[in-house]
């Protein structure tokens, strides 16, 4: 498959243009990103977004590795003298690496098999009477009995039959048509059956899957994943199965043309102790990888989504937030953070058991909140959260009480990843002289300020947003997931003068390594004044600049484009646009209304004309002229804010509340609906009117949803919610 081929076949299975497959295959192989592509080269790509170039750029890659493997496979076969022109033929069509591998079975290099041995004893010449059908007289023992040879250890005929039989075994086992005529038999009608073992499992984790019978295209991801999990940890037995004794006969009516051939019998041990011995294990194999796969790509998927949706998360912007990161017996972390989260000050409470310091804790929290004018409390959400969260609770009323005036508020903060940033090397750099446990809090606090600046300092599997994650792929949930930090943080764009190396890095073009030097000029040269003092910076050249620059923000530069998404390549375009619509670029805010009204006026085919570009380029110009720094999340929902606190006690069934969406799983979602434990909004649960399939499609990570409790069991801390209207 060369170059064209690859392209060809990349259009057909995405349904693109092959001049589109073209382009982005030819500006991916120079260095350019997938958001740069999609921000800045639609022209190019016929429009294409992210994820239709993120699927050009995987399945280029595949198809790449793929065509690699050909290559290995036909020099092996080769250099085994065995490549005959038929053979390559048909492995340069191979359109699926099943398919491929079959043909490679026969010629695989494997240990020593049951097969082998037979041969080296002289019985091959036996299996090919057996194989061929062609002999009529006589009995199989009496044409066996030519092949006894006790030097070569075969004693009497029978062991001669059976050493022949293993021999057709391994044939039958390496026909292509076979494997593929059982494997779609397993497809259609396999059944996983799982079954509790001797193990013991104490908490009954796996109770619904001691007994368990699923057709294998029935199964849902979460189920395939659970039942893994169970078998490694010897608490489930896991087998798949189909009707062996249909499998087997109609490999006879396949394989047996000729039923009056005397060794028509011994070709039917050899069929049934192929499938049993070779053919089944190895399928019922391949079929458990390929169920666990398509659950792990799903579960990717939905980590992947729900990701997104956390990074995004609206900034609390301009808030002086005291962080508390709960615990028991060493006490509550208290930090404080400016409104550029600058650490200020922090302390030890003990609100929660075994010391129980109320009153105290109390004091010192309300001592901070008036020194620094605190106006946000970020609780965790580990241990002893809720206990916390009733005396922050508290404390708002007893101020409230003293001035009615006074508007302070608090929410709960998913504190996954916490302590994994405070151990890390960048949190000791930026903090080497507090303890790890003051880092992690400051890290809570900054989130209710900047979800995604403070996020992206966290390897993505440990922010703790989806289902199974260490259960599936490493590698590809890891490809997946810098995905999808990347496109987050090139969609809303970095402040080049306050971010971080973590933060940086993200950024398109650049790597760690840039990044670091980028914040190193910084602090020892000052702020950058413009984009082009990047070139400044050691190991910034022309490609590097032109990827990076559009998604990186001066917000004091004398040039206003500086400050938008507007690249630098256009700036001849977006002043000539500016001329069109007779304003200036330095006074864009405060003539916001009056440009709009312009915008509306302007035949676009022929503004792009005149200023040189493409019409996506002349919407992004638009889109930034009237919104300058314009941060996209700012238009999505502020997180909840409260005031009081709720237990599981105070829930009723019928009870409206609003709550905050946690985790997106396939079969529900978690809310935070103010008390200890978070609700389930089951799938059924989530529409009067349809039927939903996928969560996604209703709720997302964030989410500020108003719900009604269905049901409350306080022993085993379970609550039922619904965003149906109850009857």
């Amino acid at each position: 498959m060369n170059v064209s081929a690859i392209i060809s076949e990349i259009s057909r299975q995405l349904s693109l243009t092959a001049k589109q497959v073209e382009t982005v295959v030819n500006l991916l192989d120079e260095g350019a990103t997938i958001p740069f592509l999609a921000r800045y080269r639609q022209e190019k790509t016929g429009g294409l977004d992210e994820e239709k170039l993120r699927e050009v750029r995987d399945l280029l890659e595949f198809l790449r590795l793929f065509q690699e493997r050909k290559a290995t496979i036909l020099e092996s076969i080769e250099s085994q003298g065995k490549l005959t022109p038929e053979l390559k033929k048909e492995i340069e069509s191979c359109k699926t690496l099943k398919e491929l591998e079959d043909l490679y079975l026969p010629y695989k290099p494997k240990r020593r098999t049951r097969a082998d041995i037979a041969k080296e004893k002289g019985l091959e010449e036996l299996a090919v009477m057996i194989w061929e059908e062609d002999v009529f007289k006589g009995t199989p023992e009496e044409h066996a009995c030519s092949f006894i040879d006790e030097e070569k250890g075969v004693h009497s005929a029978e062991e001669a039959l059976a050493g022949a039989r293993d021999i057709c075994a391994e044939w039958i086992n390496e026909e292509p048509d076979v494997r593929k005529n059982i494997r779609k038999q397993l497809q259609r009608f396999g059944q996983l059956i799982s079954k509790k073992s001797k193990e013991t499992d104490e908490k009954e984790v796996y109770r619904e899957y001691y007994e368990y019978t699923a057709n294998i295209n029935y199964l849902r991801p979460h189920q395939i994943l659970a039942i893994n999990r169970g078998e490694r940890e010897g608490i489930l037995k896991v087998d798949i199965e189909i009707d062996k004794q249909k499998a087997i006969s109609n490999l006879e009516h396949y394989l047996i043309l000729n039923p009056s051939s005397v060794f028509t019998e011994e070709f039917k041990k050899a069929i049934s102790d192929s499938y049993i011995r070779l053919i089944f294990p190895a399928l019922e194999r391949e079929a458990r990888k390929d169920l666990t796969e398509k659950a792990e790509e799903h579960a990717i998927i939905t980590f992947a989504e729900n990701l997104k949706n956390l990074l995004m998360q609206p900034p609390l912007k301009s808030q002086v937030v005291m962080g508390i990161d709960p615990g028991y017996r060493t006490g509550c972390k208290v930090a404080v953070i400016d409104e550029t989260g600058r650490y200020l000050d922090g302390a030890t409470i003990y609100p929660t058991p075994p010391r129980e310091d109320i009153e105290g804790s109390i004091k010192v929290m309300d001592r901070l909140i008036a020194k620094y004018q605190i106006s946000l409390v970020a609780i965790g959400n580990g241990t002893g959260s809720r206990e916390t969260e009733k005396v922050v609770a508290e404390l708002i009323r007893i101020r409230k009480e003293r001035n009615h005036t006074d508007d302070i508020h608090y929410l709960i903060v998913n504190e996954a990843g916490a302590s994994v940033y405070s151990a890390s090397p960048l949190a000791k750099k930026e903090f080497p002289d507090l303890e790890a446990a003051m880092r992690g809090n400051i890290s809570i606090a900054r989130r209710v300020q900047d979800p995604l600046a403070e996020l992206v300092k966290i390897d993505p599997k440990s922010i703790g947003v989806g289902l199974y994650q260490h259960d599936v792929n490493q590698s590809q949930l890891s490809r997946k997931l810098d995905d999808v930090v990347e496109s987050c943080v090139n969609l809303v764009g970095v402040n080049v003068n306050t971010a971080s190396a973590a933060l940086l890095a993200y950024v398109s073009g650049l790597s760690s390594l840039i990044a670091e030097k980028i914040v190193a000029y910084r602090n020892e040269n000052g702020p950058f004044k413009d984009r082009n003092d990047l070139k400044k910076v050691p190991g910034i050249g022309n490609l590097r600049f032109e990827q990076a620059a559009g998604f990186l923000r001066i917000p004091g530069s004398e040039n206003p484009f500086d400050n938008t998404a507007i690249h630098p390549e256009s700036y001849v375009a977006a002043q000539e646009v500016c001329r069109l619509l007779d304003c200036s670029p330095d006074q864009l805010q405060k003539n916001a209304q009056l440009l709009t009204e312009k915008m509306h006026q302007l035949d676009m085919e022929t503004t792009a004309m005149q200023a040189g570009i493409g019409k996506p380029t002349l919407e992004l110009i638009l889109e930034n002229l009237l919104k300058p720094g314009r941060d996209p999340r700012e238009s999505l929902r502020k997180p909840l804010l409260r005031q009081e606190v709720l237990s599981i006690e105070d829930l009723v069934e019928g009870q409206s509340l609003e709550g905050t969406v946690r985790n997106v799983v396939d079969f529900g979602a978690f809310v935070d609906i103010g008390v200890k434990q978070d609700g389930l909004l089951h799938i059924s649960q989530m529409s009067d009117t349809q039927k939903v399939k996928n969560p996604h499609d209703i709720v997302s990570v964030g989410d500020i949803i108003q719900v009604t409790v269905l049901s409350v069991d306080k022993e085993r801390n379970r609550i039922g919610l619904g965003l149906k209207k109850q009857k």
